[in-house]
């Protein structure tokens, strides 16, 4: 099914107020989150961002973040700011004899979100996706589009001014957020997920030459042991949605075949989200939000190509 035209009208800035920054610093810094995450932070250049995922052992996303480096001893996480009390103790058990350090940054730092042509004005050119610029002062993390809308974070000290442009409404942004088809582990969604049902592994969020990390054997099975059977779709509903929500197809009403990742209002009404839910609900139809009488939901692919291999 193909939704109808619910294109966001992204151009502007907004302030950031649902994501927090986590700080891990010391000289171990880059080789502790490496162990740890499923990306590979020893390889990462200071011009460069991270999409990543923090694991149970039994492979199932507990946190997912934007990470950079802010210097050789100094990367900062942007994540769910509701899942910072929990996440930084829970990393922190596991660095052990390791010269790093973790807090909760976020007071330091004042996040905005960058979009269309205000983000053009200030970061001329097209950067590449997951690639980092340091721009008066603040570090500008380029994300994927949303509708072909190209959109970025800029992540500053709390005392710097904010970037000059437009104004654009929390909620557009959160729909630019839905919209580009990448979601973030919020606290609804903690131990939902392994990374491909959510398409991480397509969009560079898991790193498969590295080495060992929490759930790494589960995410390295899931990936080349047969087709992956639950993946992320864009969805949309004339009903609010919310993540954590579960969706039902009229063949099964006992089992749900999805789990709302992430939502936002959508422009035309209703809502958008992003589903994760088993690939054959997706080519069976009967979507409904809740239960299977739920309101109807109407779903398409991912905005991004998927792995032919897979």
């Amino acid at each position: 099914m193909i939704i109808q035209s619910m294109h966001t009208k992204l151009n502007g800035i907004a302030r950031i107020e649902h994501l927090g920054v986590i700080r891990v610093e010391g000289a171990d810094a880059a080789n502790f989150l490496h162990n740890q995450l499923t990306q590979d932070f020893l390889l990462l250049g200071q011009s460069e961002a991270r999409l990543a995922a923090y694991c149970s052992a039994k492979g199932r996303m507990l946190a997912s973040f934007y990470g950079f480096k802010r210097s050789p001893t100094e990367i900062l996480l942007i994540c769910s700011r509701d899942l910072l009390a929990e996440t930084v103790p829970r990393l922190s058990r596991f660095v052990m004899r390791a010269k790093a350090k973790l807090s909760d940054a976020s007071a330091e730092f004042c996040l905005f979100g960058l979009a269309g042509d205000a983000l053009a004005a200030l970061a001329p050119g097209e950067p590449a996706v997951w690639s980092m610029r340091d721009i008066d002062g603040a570090s500008v993390l380029f994300l994927y589009p949303a509708d072909g809308v190209a959109r970025a974070l800029w992540l500053a000290p709390a005392a710097q001014p904010a970037p000059a442009g437009p104004a654009l409404s929390a909620q557009d942004w959160a729909l630019g957020e839905v919209r580009s088809g990448i979601a973030l582990i919020s606290a609804a969604t903690v131990d939902a997920f392994v990374p491909q049902m959510l398409n991480y592994e397509s969009v560079g969020g898991v790193s498969f030459k590295k080495g060992c990390y929490p759930g790494q054997e589960v995410v390295a099975r899931s990936q080349f042991r047969g087709t992956l059977k639950r993946r992320a779709f864009l969805a949309h509903s004339d009903a609010a949605m919310k993540a954590g929500d579960e969706v039902f197809q009229d063949a099964d009403a006992q089992q749900p075949c999805g789990i709302v990742a992430q939502s936002a209002a959508a422009n035309g009404g209703g809502f958008d989200a992003i589903v994760s839910m088993q690939v054959a609900a997706f080519d069976g139809g009967g979507l409904h939000l809740g239960t299977v009488s739920g309101p109807a939901l109407t779903v398409q692919a991912a905005p991004y190509p998927l792995p032919a291999d897979i």
